[in-house]
């Protein structure tokens, strides 16, 4: 697979040659966190559906497809939804604000004790949401080119810290759209007509598999409400995407190239869990389903093609693991840290350090998680969990209190916790139950404390 090793250190490089023009464009500290909240239509789509399919909705999809068939969809659906939701909707009122964190949007509604409770929650999501990423990457390489898993999260995983340190959001805009292109070309043009073909076509696809895999409604409604549970709403109050809204020109760029970034995540999901199916006819016995995609990839392609579709992968992988990366340095940096210097704001050097630290942090995780949707799953449960009854409430009513969402965030995180330790990380009752507490006690403490002076909601 020496051609394939090769093509892929050709992807790395050009990656980290991008990351090197990021950091001559960012020039100041807004540069680095929003890129000038300055990006166009195009550059916004590609950055916007890069930030989304990421390591779980690549290898996650194509596992879901190989198992539930075509329902297996469903993950990336939630996913696209979310982002037209949040396009549509939301970001008029967020680019208005001039922010740089989901949490700042508590302080304005709230007070500073709600902002730092919150960017608690909201690091661990977004440093989750990068190791599910960097997991990704290393078990592809393991896969493909027999790397101890180790060395293949090292290697990934380090251009991603490397490139993202060095050019912050503008190095990551650059890289997401190379990587919208090579992974749109690589995933739905080459490798699903590739594995279509090899099946015999779409006719001894329906063929081979049972007809269950061909129902939207087979991976079951329980699955399907869970998902948008989880992603629709993890989407409209993540860090890391909210910080990609922060980047856009104007609203109008956000409306109609945001929409049409979240319509493409949906196609992108059904292109992934074709592929899915058909790696099960090929492959109908693996030993380790999660490995769906990396064993496809290795027995459907020739040499060469299947380096630019292991490229394709990556871009997909590197692109959401970047994301999650300046998230949560962004939180550390702009959240958290001036509380620590007696109110002093970060500089270009402090958020490039601190990204670099978050980054060893993140791959220090990644070698003891091992499973992509369970780290995802984990990552929005305590997301959801935790902050969506508060920062609704922020945005949407007058009478919430900071006693209140302290309580609600608080008590729904736990709740979350909970749920996930004494059910497991698939179980439908973690979201359920601490949506369902953090939304009774968000109300019960804020009717029975004093009602707030102001309202970001009236900015809003």
């Amino acid at each position: 697979m020496a051609l394939d090793l090769f093509v892929v250190l050709i992807y790395a490089a050009g990656m980290l040659v991008l990351g090197y023009y990021g950091m001559r464009r960012a020039k100041t500290h807004e540069d680095y966190l929003v890129a000038g909240r300055n990006l166009g239509p195009s550059l916004y789509m590609g950055t916007m559906a890069a930030t989304v399919l990421g390591g779980a909705s690549t290898v996650g999809t194509v596992r879901l497809g190989y198992v539930h068939g075509i329902s297996g969809f469903w993950l990336c659906a939630a996913l696209g939804a979310g982002i037209i939701a949040l396009n549509l909707f939301l970001a008029k009122p967020l680019l208005k604000l001039k922010i740089f964190t989901v949490t700042q949007v508590l302080e304005k509604r709230y007070n500073p004790m709600a902002r730092q409770a919150s960017a608690v929650i909201m690091l661990a999501d977004a440093l989750m949401i990068g190791v599910t990423s960097i997991l990704a990457i290393g078990t592809v390489l393991q896969v493909l080119f027999g790397l101890p898993f180790w060395v293949s999260v090292l290697l990934g995983g380090g251009v991603v810290v490397v490139y993202s340190t060095i050019g912050g959001m503008w190095s990551l805009t650059l890289t997401d759209i190379v990587q919208f292109v090579i992974k749109t070309v690589g995933l739905m043009f080459i490798l699903l007509p590739i594995c279509l073909y090899r099946v015999g076509g779409w006719d001894q696809l329906v063929a081979k598999l049972p007809a269950s895999n061909f129902s939207f409604t087979e991976i079951g409604w329980d699955t399907i409400i869970t998902y948008f549970m989880i992603y629709f709403f993890g989407i409209l109050i993540g860090q890391d995407i909210w910080q990609r809204v922060f980047t856009a020109r104007d609203e109008k760029v956000a409306q109609y190239a945001g929409t049409f970034a979240g319509f493409y995540c949906i196609l992108y999901g059904l292109a992934c869990a074709l592929i899915g199916m058909a790696a099960h006819v090929l492959l109908p016995n693996l030993d380790n389903v999660n490995n769906a995609f990396a064993a496809i990839v290795k027995a459907s392609l020739p040499d060469g093609i299947r380096g630019l579709v292991i490229a394709a992968a990556l871009a997909a992988m590197m692109s959401t693991a970047s994301a999650g990366l300046l998230a949560a340095s962004t939180v550390l940096t702009e959240d958290l840290l001036p509380r620590l210097r007696g109110g002093k704001q970060s500089s270009l050097s402090i958020n490039r350090l601190f990204t670099m630290l978050t980054g060893i942090a993140v791959l220090g995780i990644a070698l003891v998680v091992n499973d992509v949707i369970s780290a995802l799953t984990l990552a929005y449960n305590l997301l959801v969990g935790g902050m969506l009854i508060p920062l609704m409430g922020a945005i949407f009513w007058k009478r919430a209190t900071t006693s209140g969402a302290i309580a609600s965030m608080t008590l729904g995180f736990v709740t979350a916790l909970v749920f996930m330790f004494k059910d497991g990380l698939d179980a439908n009752t973690p979201i359920y139950y601490s949506l369902a507490v953090g939304l009774v006690s968000f109300v019960l403490v804020s009717l029975l404390s004093r009602r707030p002076e102001a309202s970001v909601a009236r900015a809003i």
